[in-house]
């Protein structure tokens, strides 16, 4: 069945994977998108993929959200300030457009005539802080357990492993499932976790179905490589491409959930023809963990660089050590799980970043900022 899917953020890149997929099956798109130059480039030049309209707009102003709301039949709320370290002091931005914005689609839909049935919500695994451990000195087969975020006091002596709350005992990571302890550890995370908020009691109070999609580290061709404060890979890819140093904070061995922005589409898709009325709640990742250390050394010999990465034990207040997604629900709610390797979906991006322009290096001006405000050691 066609639908009309309004996708916030669709100029960005998950909207513009999720375009594709939802044009090619038959989907009318529009897409509101302000084309944010942290995002796309200070002279932003979008032109729409056939089939799908654009408005250029913005979701925390009133009167651009209500144009893109007519007549839709499916919101994916894609639109927001993305980026743990620079959230920790751009805190009204990060607040003004992933939660106030996030309101406003819902004050509309309560207060004017609308033909919205489903709601999608790109939201983030950081909503679970370091998510979820085994402790092995507790039990035999492993305790699990959801430690506090790391101290500053503890990030600056290096003890990088998170603590049982139980026994103070070095914790072992372990999958993070939905139903888990919910733990924000930076304002990026508590703004994610605000919407999921608004989006399960609106939705509920509204009648509407909705999907809640936490991702993990999401990477592929077409993300930005302008914007230092996320995407790693984007940062990394560049400096190797400039022939400069791949720094990597702590001792190298935090890990994290890669996933690729395909699969990510497919499984927002999969949410949007065939909503959950009493609403779900999914983490969306491959499914495994790898260390910040070992998918820097991959990058680099895929793009064909002797450049080795070196442990630099800096870190930034804020950050998790490891997270990686118990993908069950996902596929008992939509009968999708991520299909595209790590090494496949890197070769992929590393094929699409050698054809890009090289973008100007803005990792140790970013650095700066969060060394001026304390935020990183």
């Amino acid at each position: 069945m066609t639908k009309t899917i309004l996708i916030t953020g669709g100029a960005g890149f998950i909207g513009t994977h999720l375009t594709r997929l939802a044009v090619a099956a038959g989907h009318k798109v529009r897409i509101l998108d302000n084309l944010s130059p942290q995002i796309h480039g200070p002279l932003p030049d979008f032109a729409p993929i056939a089939g799908a309209e654009f408005i250029h707009g913005d979701v925390t102003v009133r009167g651009d959200v209500e144009q893109a709301l007519a007549g839709v039949d499916a919101v994916v709320h894609l639109a927001a300030e993305t980026g743990t370290g620079q959230s920790m002091y751009e805190i009204d931005r990060y607040y003004r457009v992933n939660v106030q914005a996030t309101a406003i689609l819902f004050d509309i839909l309560a207060n004017t005539q609308h033909s919205v049935s489903n709601f999608v919500l790109s939201s983030s695994r950081s909503v679970y802080g370091e998510g979820a451990y085994l402790c092995f000195a507790c039990a035999a087969e492993g305790k699990r357990c959801f430690p506090a975020s790391r101290s500053p006091q503890q990030l600056a002596a290096h003890d990088w492993t998170p603590k049982c709350p139980s026994c103070g005992s070095d914790l072992q990571a372990t999958a993070t499932q939905e139903s888990d302890k919910l733990a924000p550890a930076s304002i990026y995370a508590a703004t994610k976790l605000a919407q999921e908020d608004l989006v399960r009691v609106g939705a509920a109070a509204l009648g509407l179905g909705y999907a809640i999609l936490r991702f993990q580290n999401v990477f592929g061709e077409g993300q930005s490589l302008s914007n230092p404060y996320t995407g790693i890979l984007s940062i990394f890819s560049t400096r190797i491409r400039l022939g400069q140093s791949l720094p990597v904070f702590e001792d190298g061995e935090e890990t994290r959930d890669f996933v690729h922005v395909e699969d990510v589409a497919n499984a927002v898709l999969r949410c949007i023809e065939k909503p959950v009325q009493a609403g779900v709640t999914v983490n969306v990742g491959q499914g495994e963990a790898t260390s910040i250390m070992e998918v820097a050394k991959l990058l680099s010999r895929l793009m064909g660089s002797d450049i080795e990465p070196h442990v630099t034990a800096q870190y930034r207040v804020g950050d998790i050590r490891h997270n990686y997604a118990d993908n069950a629900t996902l596929k008992a709610a939509t009968g999708f799980v991520p299909q595209i390797s790590l090494e496949d979906g890197m070769r992929r991006f590393c094929d699409w970043v050698a054809a890009q322009p090289i973008p100007e290096d803005l990792l140790d001006k970013a650095n700066a900022e969060l060394k001026a405000r304390n935020l990183m050691g």
